[in-house]
């Protein structure tokens, strides 16, 4: 990330080319599929298998992990368009990524609902729609919902993340415009923001009949998927292996760990053999809020993250293998693999209240689970691949082509003096 990070620290460099020859870093994808298989078991209605996921033993968990990959992500597919094209066109470019997660949000949202309304009527209950989603007054007051959930002033709880999504994205143009100023203007910008979530109340409406807030709130949110925008533009330095810090970051690991833990023999609010680790939580509840991303749980994260970091090694070395290839795979379509895991939750919910909840049909339905995120990674990456594009070759023909192609490899590596994987420039590869 690093070296990206200096490519892209000069606008007016040459940027473009450099990224056009970037070796994709497995870091990125790697965490942002572990985030949806972790999302996925959380959402599963009931399911033992989220006693185990990291925010029971931690202050943050796989959202901010999310959020955070989205910010690196963002910054290398937007940010560089609004350096080549200009701000015009980088803006375009917004508001065409925030028209396909609004559609996904409202198309995802009708599909679930049309999902839960039909297990209700096949289990002959009122159980699904007003207890697991809590969304019965859908029902109750139609023209209101319809009217909110198209202006995203009703967002029911299980389908907040994606606008909160959509309100940062709608922030990265602000962002880009204050860079060319300065970059401390854009820390005072985000800086104030989040000030204004945590300290001022500052929030969208969620639902006005139930008087509810966003519990997302994108104010808050904005400052973890900005500072991984900044490591990736060079506008913050990326920190380096340093043993003072690693032992820092593990301690303050260690020590949340018991104050967040909520597995049966744990402590979490009076619930274990010791309560007053329970009390001490909803002390730091200001300072670990999930809903405006507390400065604790700020700081807890990048210290997750900075370990992750170390433990990849340079470049995302370490990662590799078969397994990682998939996991990469699922983190690199994350829309079409989080929106098939909203849906696929409740299915699995409604399998396990079927089969019932036991040891081994949890790790039946938890595991199929992923099997379904990965299909539909593999699925959306041949789709977007657009094979019906390709040209139609004889198999003889390819066979002779990739022998061909093999040759002319092998005479390139032999007449080389320079190693092979050797970029061709400082800061090529990322």
């Amino acid at each position: 990330m690093s070296a990206v990070s200096k490519s892209q620290a000069s606008p007016n460099s040459q940027a473009s080319p450099a990224l056009a020859q970037r070796v994709r870093d497995p870091r990125l994808d790697f965490f942002r599929g572990i985030g949806m298989f972790i999302i996925l078991i959380a959402h599963v209605p009931w399911n033992g298998w989220t006693e185990w996921i990291p925010a029971r033993f931690g202050f943050s968990d796989a959202a901010d992990m999310f959020v955070f990959c989205s910010g690196a992500a963002s910054a290398l597919a937007f940010a560089p368009i609004f350096d080549v094209r200009g701000w015009w066109m980088g803006t375009l470019r917004i508001i065409y990524r925030v028209w396909q997660v609004y559609w996904a949000h409202i198309t995802v949202f009708f599909v679930t609902l049309a999902f839960v309304v039909w297990a209700d009527q096949y289990l002959g209950v009122d159980h699904y729609v007003r207890e697991e989603l809590n969304i019965g007054t859908f029902f109750e007051h139609p023209q209101q919902r319809i009217l909110g959930l198209m202006t995203l002033t009703y967002v029911p709880n299980y389908f907040d993340i994606l606008p909160m999504y959509l309100v940062i994205l709608g922030m990265i143009p602000i962002v880009m415009a204050l860079a060319k100023v300065s970059r401390w203007v854009v820390l005072g910008f985000v800086l104030v923001s989040w000030a204004g979530a945590n300290l001022a109340g500052v929030h969208f409406v969620a639902d006005s009949i139930e008087d509810r807030n966003w519990f997302f709130n994108p104010f808050g949110w904005q400052i973890l998927f900005f500072t991984s925008f900044a490591f990736v533009r060079g506008w913050l330095p990326v920190p380096q292996p340093d043993v003072r810090l690693i032992v820092l970051c593990i301690i303050l690991i260690v020590v949340s760990a018991p104050v967040s833990c909520q597995i049966e023999f744990s402590c979490y609010a009076g619930f274990g053999a010791f309560p007053i680790l329970g009390d001490i939580h909803q002390e730091l509840d200001p300072f670990i809020n999930k809903v405006d991303m507390g400065v604790l749980r700020y700081v807890h994260f990048l210290a997750t993250a900075y370990l992750a970091y170390i433990a990849c090694g340079a470049h995302g070395a370490r990662l590799t293998g078969r397994l990682v290839d998939i996991i990469c795979r699922v983190g690199q379509q994350t829309l079409a693999v989080f929106l098939t895991g909203v849906v696929a939750a409740q299915v699995l919910g409604f399998v396990l209240d079927i089969l019932g909840r036991t040891f081994w049909t949890e790790a039946l339905v938890n595991i199929g689970g992923c099997l379904i995120l990965i299909v539909a990674a593999f699925l959306a990456s041949f789709f977007k691949s657009s094979p019906w594009r390709r040209p139609k070759v004889p198999v003889a023909q390819a066979s002779r082509d990739k022998h061909a192609a093999h040759e002319s490899a092998d005479r390139a590596l032999i007449g080389s003096k320079t190693p092979e994987f050797a970029p061709s420039h400082p800061g090529q590869r990322s």
